[in-house]
């Protein structure tokens, strides 16, 4: 499911993605895919209230989400809990394996067109990456917005340039927005026109600006982060409104909740 297997045990209370292998009267095995070890749930970990037959919750090959309650690395034992992982949770780490799945998906890409073994690509780029991140896609997230360079990381410049292509073409970087209306008046005699070049720079500086009625437009700015997009706000709209100002004219900014 996974090419990149975590060392050692698990911490208790992690969150592990794990495949049922066997269920028994009152417990089911499964195969903890991060670590490629063997976990157990009890029944009593199965589901909240009481449960009469085990298979009416899970079934053989069937991937679930589990906490980690203990960990016995003397005897090789990992108890893992079922009903302790609320739905939040659950999307949480669906979503973090599909993330290293694309991730994993990207260096397969990229290594077919270099013509290099997938399986060695991606144990060098995982040996390089994991180094300074967390997981590769957060690294992989980083070159896709701009702000990170893999041959810094040691990689060879022919496979960080091959891997950056195909990162960009399937990450899309994060982004954020903020939205709100821009109102603008001028009582000078080329009024109309002096409001147009205010919201020029408005455009100019970045943002979306849409007409809503006469004297009031909305500002939309997308951007990485929320900082960047306040930042990016702010100076669009303060410009905008001491233009007019100077102009024989006023003009406020209401930021939409």
């Amino acid at each position: 499911m996974l090419l990149l297997k975590k060392k050692g045990f698990p911490e208790d209370s992690e969150l592990v993605l794990c495949t049922v292998t066997s269920i028994q009267s009152h417990s089911v095995f499964v195969r903890i895919e991060e670590y490629d070890l063997t976990g157990m749930i009890h029944i009593s970990e199965v589901s909240p209230g009481r449960i009469r037959n085990i298979r009416d919750f899970v079934r053989e090959d069937k991937v679930v989400v589990c906490k980690v309650l203990r960990v016995n690395q003397e005897r090789g034992h990992v108890d893992l809990s079922l009903r302790r992982v609320t739905d939040a949770q659950k999307r949480s780490k669906i979503n973090e394996i599909k993330h290293e799945q694309k991730a994993e998906k990207i260096v397969e890409v990229a290594a077919k067109k270099l013509n290099i073994d997938n399986k060695k690509m991606f144990d060098d780029v995982a040996s390089a990456v994991l180094r300074e991140y967390g997981s590769i896609f957060s690294c992989f997230s980083e070159v896709a917005e701009g702000r990170l360079s893999l041959v810094k990381l040691g990689l060879d410049r022919r496979v960080a340039e091959e891997l950056e292509s195909a990162i960009r073409l399937r990450i899309k970087p994060a982004e954020v927005s903020i939205t709100g209306s821009l109102l603008l008046t001028s009582y000078a005699p080329n009024g109309v026109a002096v409001v147009k070049d205010a919201l020029r720079k408005v455009a100019g500086s970045g943002a979306e600006v849409s007409y809503i009625r006469a004297g009031k437009y909305k500002v939309t700015v997308r951007a990485a982060n929320y900082k960047v997009a306040e930042q990016i706000i702010e100076r669009a709209t303060m410009d905008a409104i001491n233009y007019v100002a100077g102009k024989e004219g006023s003009g406020d900014f209401e930021r939409a909740e």
